[in-house]
C-alpha cells in the first residue's frame, strides 16, 4: 500500500488553520468542555447562551477526531435505519428523533455558512436482501410522510433520502471554534487530559478548575471516564480521497451496503470514500487513530473495481468513533457536576449536536427533555444509557 500523505491528514485539512494554544498555569471557568469537535463547540455554544464562563480543551486541535475526519454526511435520523429505529425504539421516539434530526441539520448549515450542501443522499443496495430491505425502510419512511424515493439507476437501486446534505465537517468545527472564541470562550489544544479529580482538570501543564466538567468525545471516551467502559466502546473509522477527477459525477452523497461502504464527490471533483471496517477484523475495535494496510486495501480495490476510479490516491486518514449495542449515544452524569456525552455510532455530525444542546439543558436548566428525546422517558441524569457492549 503506498501512502501519499504520511501525516495521515484528512481531504478537509487546507493547512490553513492556526494551531491553539496549549494551556499553561492555572485557569477557572464555570463550565470546561473537554473536547473541541462538533458536539463539544455545539455545547461549548449553548452554554455561552446562558452566560456561563466557558474553558474548551482538546488532546489535540479543533476537530482533529472523528468530527473533522468523517465523510461529510448529514443524514437525518438514528444510527438505524427508519424502519429498525421504529423496531427498537418504538415508533414515537423514532418518529421525534427523525424530526429533530431535520431541524438540527437546518441549524448546522446556518451556524457553518458555505459548508453545507443539501443535494440529498442515496442508499444503494449491495445484494436482493438489502433490496427488499430498503423497501421496508421507504415504506416506513412514506408512512409517517417523511420525504424518500425510490431510486433505480446505473449505480444500482435503492432510496433517495432528499432532506440529507454533504458538508465540509472540519471547516464547520472551525467556525463553530472562532465564534465560540469572539463570544468569550477560551480554547486550548494540545492539552490531553491526564486526570480529572472533582471538576478540576488536570494538563501536562496546567489545571482548570469549574464548577462543571463536561466530557464531550466521541471516540475514547471510555478512556477518559472508565465508568464507561463496557457501554461504549472506540472503533477505527478510515478513509481514502482522490485527485479530482471526471470518471463519474456522484451528485450526492452515497452509502452502500447497509453503510458499511459510503463515499461523495466534493465540489472540486475529488471522491471521498471510506468503509470495510467489519473487513479489519478485531483489529478496527481500537484507539489507535492510524490508518491499517488490510482496510485501506480494501477502499482502494473498491475504487478501482467498483467505483471505477483510476484517480491517484492523496490522502488516507482513520479516526476514532464510539459504539453503543443500542445505537444510541451515552448521556450521564458520571460523577458529580461531571457529564459525558458520545458513543454516535458514526452519526455524530447531527446526533452529537442534538446531544450536546439535550445535556446543557439538562444540566443548566433542569430540563432533561432533550436527553429524554434521544434515550427515552426513563432516562436519569446518574444512568449513562443503553446496554453494557457485549460484541
Amino acid at each position: 500500500m503506498k501512502t501519499e500523505m504520511p501525516q495521515h491528514l484528512p481531504v478537509w485539512d487546507d493547512g490553513e488553520w492556526t494551531p491553539l494554544p496549549s494551556l499553561s498555569g492555572e485557569v477557572s471557568a464555570d463550565a470546561c468542555v473537554i473536547g473541541l469537535g462538533g458536539s463539544g463547540l455545539t455545547l461549548i455554544e449553548e452554554l455561552l447562551h446562558r452566560h456561563e464562563r466557558v474553558i474548551g480543551l482538546d488532546a489535540h486541535d479543533v476537530g482533529a477526531g472523528a468530527a473533522g475526519r468523517n465523510g461529510g454526511f448529514l443524514l437525518a435520523g438514528t444510527y438505524d435505519f427508519y424502519h429498525d429505529a421504529i423496531r427498537r425504539h418504538g415508533h414515537a421516539r423514532a418518529h421525534a428523533i427523525y424530526g429533530a434530526t431535520l431541524i438540527e441539520m437546518g441549524r448546522i448549515a446556518q451556524a457553518a455558512p458555505g459548508t453545507v450542501r443539501f443535494v440529498g443522499s442515496k442508499r444503494v443496495a449491495a445484494s436482493p436482501q438489502e433490496v427488499e430491505d430498503c423497501r421496508l425502510q421507504y415504506d416506513a419512511l412514506t408512512a409517517d410522510g417523511w420525504p424518500c424515493e425510490w431510486y433505480e439507476g446505473a449505480d444500482g437501486t435503492g432510496l433517495l433520502l432528499p432532506t440529507d446534505g454533504a458538508f465540509d465537517p472540519l471547516t464547520r468545527c472551525r467556525l463553530l471554534a472562532q465564534r465560540a472564541r469572539a463570544d468569550g470562550a477560551t480554547l486550548y489544544g494540545h492539552s490531553p487530559i491526564l486526570e480529572i479529580r472533582g471538576t478540576c482538570v488536570h494538563t501536562p501543564h496546567g489545571r482548570v478548575h469549574a464548577g462543571r466538567v463536561f466530557v464531550a468525545v466521541d471516540g475514547r471516551l471510555e478512556h477518559l471516564l472508565p465508568e464507561l467502559d463496557g457501554r461504549v466502546r472506540t472503533a477505527r473509522l478510515q478513509m481514502l480521497a482522490t485527485a479530482a477527477t471526471r470518471e463519474l459525477q456522484v451528485p450526492s452523497p452515497m452509502y452502500y451496503r447497509d453503510g458499511y461502504e459510503y463515499w461523495q464527490q466534493l465540489p472540486d471533483g475529488r471522491i471521498a470514500l471510506g468503509g470495510f471496517r467489519d473487513k479489519g477484523g478485531d483489529g478496527e475495535w481500537t484507539h489507535d487513530g492510524s490508518p491499517s494496510a488490510v482496510v485501506q486495501q480494501h477502499l482502494e480495490r473498491f475504487l478501482r473495481e467498483h467505483l471505477g476510479v483510476q484517480a491517484p490516491i492523496t490522502h488516507r486518514w482513520a479516526a476514532s468513533a464510539g459504539y453503543t449495542e443500542t445505537g444510541l449515544p451515552v448521556i450521564a452524569q458520571v460523577r458529580e457536576h461531571v457529564w459525558a456525552l458520545g458513543g454516535y455510532c458514526g452519526t455524530g455530525n447531527v446526533i452529537g449536536a442534538l446531544a450536546a444542546r439535550g445535556v446543557a439543558a439538562a444540566a443548566l436548566d433542569g430540563d432533561p427533555s432533550g436527553v429524554r428525546l434521544l434515550l427515552g422517558p426513563d432516562w436519569s441524569p446518574a444512568v449513562a444509557a443503553g446496554a453494557p457492549f457485549t460484541r
